[in-house]
């Protein structure tokens, strides 16, 4: 039988992300990224697992350029891993905001693009270049199957209760206005492995996953299964984040529209794209910086990391509330993977319950290609750092799909959900960093 090799694509506003990834031997084929698309000085950076890194220039006007630069970094680069396109059997490609049209990953029709269009206006710094690229990559690859891998789709087992908001009604009826929560592949992808962690099934688990990085989610997972979740119906709700200003009261808004003369949608972009940490910095929106500032007395990053670090501490001891009985909670992502500072922050003072982390372990856990458990042996709630994997989501999704065999992904059967899972590209990464000879299981 012919190798089923998939390729994945997460298009951002001026990057690609893309992984090509052979499913018959479970390996990573390749990974790399396109930075910079539209805004000059473009690159791409293209791994292959045992090789060397490669880093090439190349302007792209746009997200087909930029795709079209993937391809041909694939076929013929410095490091090429097929030699012909049809190779590839299927495309799978990120879509944050589904709106309730789409409660499971979806093979790509024209019927399915122009509802896409539609849903823009939900999601506006993600839903445009996530439709430029898909119709850039039908355009560039027109013979292979393509489907979308909905960012909401994990969340949309939130009760009525969690998702409708406390306005008129009719906005729902009439504009589908309700919490939809992101991040959905992520939360999946780290609660099935808190799962496997646990020693549970994964319908028997009660966790909170806390996605932090630039865009920051928490979700409340009861039995498996999401109950509620940080972010609403667009990504700006919830937490502290890079850029992104979270929960605020919706006052503001006219108030500051009287005060400086700016329009409603103009202040949204403000809270989207210059509010966050960035807001209270001025400067930074990368934790790092923020805890080197802070080293050095930097008042507003020490501000910073004071607020987001107790909005977290909020967040969880709600969630906990929502859930009862919590099994672990659960960071990933850029933050929540790297910045121990920020998880022994925010998790400081909350022993009463039953959380206790190990400090000295918890300041050794900083990898993006290992799982550890932070929490003290004496803890009721663990605590685990897993870093999250969402480009495998999509390849399983695309596979499970072209095989017919996908239903939903609640009840789908991940291969990460076995105990005897392991990601060996992770896996060498690791043992590079830390210097270690044999496998560390």
């Amino acid at each position: 039988m012919n190798d089923i090799i998939v390729l994945t694509l997460n298009c951002g506003s001026s990057s690609v992300k893309y992984q090509l990834y052979n499913w018959n031997k479970r390996t990573i084929m390749c990974k790399g990224i396109v930075e910079r698309i539209i805004i000059g000085g473009t690159f791409i950076k293209h791994e292959v697992p045992g090789k060397t890194t490669h880093k090439k220039k190349k302007e792209c006007a746009d997200h087909k350029e930029a795709i079209q630069l993937v391809i041909e970094t694939i076929i013929n680069g410095k490091e090429p891993v097929i030699n012909d396109l049809s190779k590839v059997k299927a495309c799978g490609h990120r879509v944050v905001h589904g709106g309730d049209k789409f409660v499971k990953s979806t093979r790509i029709s024209q019927k399915v693009l122009e509802t896409f269009e539609e849903l823009k206006d939900l999601a506006p710094l993600h839903n445009p270049p996530n439709i430029t690229g898909i119709k850039a990559s039908m355009e560039l690859m027109p013979d292979i199957l393509h489907i979308a891998v909905m960012d909401t789709a994990f969340l949309q087992t939130l009760p009525r209760k969690a998702y409708t908001y406390a306005v008129p009604y009719e906005w729902y009826e009439k504009y589908k206005v309700r919490r939809y929560g992101f991040h959905g592949t992520s939360h999946l992808y780290v609660s099935r492995r808190a799962a496997v962690l646990l020693k549970k099934a994964k319908d028997e688990v009660n966790l909170i996953t806390c996605h932090i990085g630039n865009g920051v989610s928490f979700t409340a997972i009861k039995k498996g299964v999401a109950v509620d979740h940080s972010m609403g119906f667009t990504p700006l709700e919830g937490l502290v984040m890079g850029t992104r200003s979270g929960d605020i009261d919706p006052a503001i808004i006219s108030y500051i529209s009287e005060k400086e003369g700016f329009t409603a949608s103009r202040i949204v972009s403000i809270l989207n794209r210059k509010s966050g940490i960035l807001g209270i910095t001025g400067k930074f929106t990368d934790r790092r910086d923020v805890t080197e500032a802070m080293k050095k007395g930097d008042d507003k990053a020490k501000l910073a990391f004071n607020i987001e670090t107790y909005r977290i501490k909020k967040y969880i001891g709600a969630y906990m509330a929502v859930l009862g009985n919590v099994d672990a909670i659960v960071f990933t992502a850029g933050a929540g993977e790297m910045s121990y500072e920020l998880r022994e922050a925010a998790l400081d003072g909350l022993e009463c319950f039953g959380i206790k982390i190990n400090k000295e372990i918890n300041r050794k856990a900083v990898s993006r290609n290992h799982e550890f458990t932070i929490s003290s042996d004496s803890s009721k709630v663990k605590v685990f750092v897993i870093p999250t994997d969402e480009e495998t989501v999509f390849t399983e999704d695309v596979v499970a799909i072209l095989k017919g065999e996908y239903t939903d992904p609640q009840t789908y059967n991940y291969s990460f959900e076995k105990p005897s899972y392991i990601n060996r590209m992770r896996e060498e990464a690791y043992r590079k960093e830390r210097g270690l000879n044999e496998p560390n299981h």
